[in-house]
């Protein structure tokens, strides 16, 4: 007997449908073929354990199973409950009446049980897209794959459940359904680390807001001790909740990689990834044997934090260049090539020099003459000229530690960031994929930030003078939109320009040698 089920394959984070074919005739032979890999093969073992264990066997006869199309490769432990199902069905073990409504997918355990798998959020939406009624997924995943709207969802615990589901018992398996009150927490109810909590830096906290207005990227120069990190860690408190696709596209990442919480659906809070300086080139951008998303895919919609930017490896920091521009990351391999994206803000930090004390008000440095423009060429001029924002940091004084004053709240400062962000959500409502400042081309910058005779005579002052890239008076216009944005100017003032310019500090004579 010839019967079909299906399930899906994850490349990237898109999902394709995938027809299980299982064919039982007379004679003595299992045949699973497809582009299998080991860990699909090695199902039959799991399998037939499963099946005995609860009362249940693979017929002993000729079994062919084709997963199709053939010319994509299948891979991991996810399939074994699709083949199960396949199998019981051709044996005519279950009836075949609702297979053609359900994809199934889930790992077995050898008693039955089924695990977690990785990507069902992808898989999920791709049941949607085909037009299946509802998807079979492990009751861990099932909360994950609630998400989508208008796809029954069937949380599995045990293959018997699966088994007396098909034979006409729906009420066996738990039905979860779509939910989205579930995703409008706001930022409020994290756990994270407030502004509130740093005395004095109200500069820093200017260069953030801006920063996080219109999503540029930003780089921290000062001396240990300054609060480089403890700022960096509170940037997420200010930055707008997570719109319900950027919340699916995040969740999808985070969802192929196996990095869901227990019984977790959407990801509602801004990714903030934070790797340490020995990251290989693979794990920051991603790749490997089977390409898995890096840390700036992880970071997608939210924050990249690189600290000690110059401890970095050189390769490291250059692969990331491509990726900042494009705001995606394509892996290619000899047979096929996966894409992810990686839209994300990059805050980096590192010290002026290699005892931290360059330019420091108060202590000397001790660096030999010429090492402190070596550290700073660890960092690329292209990788410097896409960080829109450089910004020295200088040591709180005592006095300022010792206030006692109540500091302005990251909640106060995150809603002149949502309004800045309401405004360019206006603005780029015709053009796809872009929603902030930091994502003009340079055709958009000639059309939303003409500049008046005073605002080019100051910024071409600071171009001769300052020896400015190309790229780098881009930044600037962007910069200064985003600070007219938050003064709420159609126009961009000289003001705006002047504060922006501020911005460039590793442009200037003082840190060029």
């Amino acid at each position: 007997m010839l019967v079909k089920v299906y399930g899906c394959a994850v490349y990237g984070i898109l999902a394709t449908k995938v027809t299980v074919e299982v064919n039982i005739v007379p004679g003595v032979n299992f045949y699973l073929v497809g582009l299998p890999d080991n860990a699909v093969k090695e199902s039959h073992q799991r399998i037939d354990a499963a099946l005995k264990n609860n009362g249940y066997k693979i017929p002993g006869k000729q079994i062919t199973v084709n997963m199709a199309p053939a010319d994509i490769k299948k891979e991991g432990s996810s399939y074994d409950l699709t083949l199960a199902i396949g199998i019981l069905a051709a044996s005519e073990q279950i009836k075949t009446d609702l297979l053609e409504h359900y994809v199934i997918m889930g790992e077995l355990s050898l008693d039955g049980f089924i695990r977690p798998i990785k990507g069902v959020l992808p898989i999920a939406i791709k049941a949607k897209e085909e037009g299946f009624n509802g998807i079979i997924v492990p009751a861990e995943n099932a909360p994950e794959a609630s998400v989508v709207e208008g796809l029954e969802v069937y949380a599995a615990n045990h293959i018997k459940d699966v088994i007396s589901f098909f034979n006409g018992d729906s009420a066996v398996l738990e039905k979860l359904h779509f939910n989205l009150e579930k995703f409008s927490a706001p930022n409020e109810s994290f756990d994270i680390p407030d502004f509130s909590d740093v005395r004095g830096q109200e500069n820093i906290k200017r260069a953030f807001e801006i920063a996080a207005s219109g999503g540029h990227n930003i780089l921290l120069i000062g001396p240990p001790g300054a609060g480089k990190t403890m700022l960096s860690k509170r940037l997420p408190s200010i930055l707008p909740p997570l719109t319900l696709n950027e919340a699916l596209e995040t969740t999808k990442i985070h969802s192929v990689t196996g990095r869901l919480s227990k019984g977790g659906g959407l990801v509602v809070q801004r990714p903030f990834r934070n790797p340490h300086h020995t990251i290989s080139d693979v794990a920051l951008v991603g790749g490997g044997v089977n390409p898995q998303p890096g840390e700036i895919s992880l970071a997608h919609n939210g924050v990249l934090f690189l600290d000690e930017l110059p401890e970095f490896k050189r390769t490291v920091l250059e692969v990331m260049r491509q990726p900042m521009e494009d705001r995606s990351v394509t892996i290619s391999r000899a047979k096929f090539s996966v894409e992810y994206p990686a839209s994300f803000m990059l805050v980096a930090s590192m010290n002026p020099c290699p005892c931290g004390f360059y330019n420091h008000p108060e202590k000397d440095c001790v660096c030999a003459p010429g090492v402190v423009q070596k550290y700073l060429n660890r960092v690329s001029g292209p990788l410097l000229d896409r960080i829109d924002i450089h910004i020295e940091v200088t040591p709180v004084p005592f006095g300022e530690l010792s206030k006692q004053r109540n500091a302005e709240k990251s909640a106060d400062i995150r809603k002149r960031v949502i309004a800045a962000r309401d405004i360019q959500k206006k603005r780029f409502e015709k053009y796809k994929g872009v929603y902030a400042n930091s994502q003009m081309t340079t055709k958009m910058l000639q059309t939303f930030c003409e500049l008046d005779e005073a605002c080019k005579t100051l910024l071409k002052n600071a171009m001769e003078r300052l020896g400015l890239s190309a790229r780098a008076y881009d930044r600037i216009l962007k910069v200064a939109r985003t600070i007219a944005d938050l003064d709420s100017e159609e126009n961009i003032l000289p003001n705006h320009i002047a504060e922006a310019i501020q911005y460039r500090s590793l442009d200037r004579e003082s840190w060029a040698g």
